[in-house]
């Protein structure tokens, strides 16, 4: 597979990273008011990561137009440190869309991106690998942000959902969401979502309850003979670790 040269890997980053948010307007010298829930922090979090990138790519742009290609070399070599750089949801309300989201339409432009990422995912080796593994975040998100109603969607949350519990990202509680998700959107797409976010549950996120849950609709809801036995198996270990 071929690599994405460095100015191709930006300006398609550049392309899918989210317009910064307005900043808030404060009189005089009145000091800002103190967030008082970390949902306000985050929101500032998600402006400030694009208003960092949208002018390193602004400043790389500019150097270019001048032909002063050492600076904008500078710029193009902090803004794929950038990417590079593994970034928390923090607030999974304000990461992922609503689970009232329906998988209703065939929209090429969004298999297109479908189809792009992954080509990237878990391709290469070394850096080479966590890259495409942030790129093929990236044209997922984009799917899922610009194209809500296709039919797509649970296969693009499926992917996010195996792409956050890589050991690239190992974000656990954004990768069992995403599973979840992925039935929510489309329950005939990815039957092992339900099976994977249980097994995060319960493996690394230790919550038994929500895990159990799970467990019992793989009973309930799964024709798969194997992940039916596990589910099982799993249930009556946990069953009999509560006595």
């Amino acid at each position: 597979m071929k690599r994405l040269c460095s100015l191709s890997w930006l300006l398609l980053l550049a392309s899918l990273a989210p317009a910064a948010a307005p900043a808030e307007k404060t009189g005089g010298d009145k000091k800002p008011a103190t967030p008082t829930s970390d949902i306000q922090l985050v929101e500032q979090l998600l402006s400030c990561r694009s208003k960092y990138r949208e002018t390193l790519e602004k400043l790389r742009l500019h150097y270019l137009k001048v032909g002063d290609t050492e600076r904008a070399r500078w710029a193009e070599e902090e803004l794929v440190q950038y990417h590079r750089i593994s970034k928390q949801a923090f607030r999974l309300d304000l990461d992922a869309p609503p689970p009232t989201l329906q998988a209703a339409q065939n929209i090429p432009e969004a298999n297109e991106l479908y189809r792009q990422a992954m080509q990237y995912k878990d391709h290469g080796w070394g850096n080479d690998y966590i890259d495409n593994q942030r790129r093929a975040e990236l044209l997922l998100q984009q799917l899922l942000t610009n194209y809500p109603q296709s039919d797509k969607i649970g296969d693009a949350a499926y992917q996010l959902g195996d792409i956050y519990e890589s050991r690239v990202y190992k974000q656990y509680r954004r990768a069992a969401l995403y599973f979840e998700r992925c039935l929510q959107w489309n329950r005939t797409t990815q039957l092992d979502a339900r099976l994977r976010a249980a097994r995060i549950y319960d493996r690394n996120l230790l919550d038994r309850n929500r895990a159990i849950e799970l467990y019992r609709e793989v009973t309930t809801h799964e024709t798969d003979t194997r992940r039916i036995q596990e589910a099982q198996k799993r249930l009556s270990e946990l069953s009999g670790n509560s006595k």
